[in-house]
């Protein structure tokens, strides 16, 4: 998947569960600078903090990295 589409998914998604970025970077123990940056689309990915990512906001990894143009 694309940084861009990655990164607007994890943004979508903490918005829908209701988290701001400061609220989100507390739980996954990032700072808000790192969670910034990965939602523009700047940051590489880890795909372990993108587990943490998809485990804090109760969806599954799957979910959080599927392509809605397959």
């Amino acid at each position: 998947m694309e940084n861009n589409q990655l990164a607007q998914r994890v943004r979508a998604f903490r918005k829908l569960k209701g988290y701001t970025q400061q609220e989100l970077a507390k739980e996954l123990g990032v700072s808000v600078a790192v969670l910034g940056s990965l939602e523009r689309g700047t940051r590489r990915t880890d795909p372990k903090l993108l587990g943490h990512i998809a485990k804090t906001l109760g969806i599954s990894y799957e979910e959080l990295m599927s392509d809605d143009r397959e």
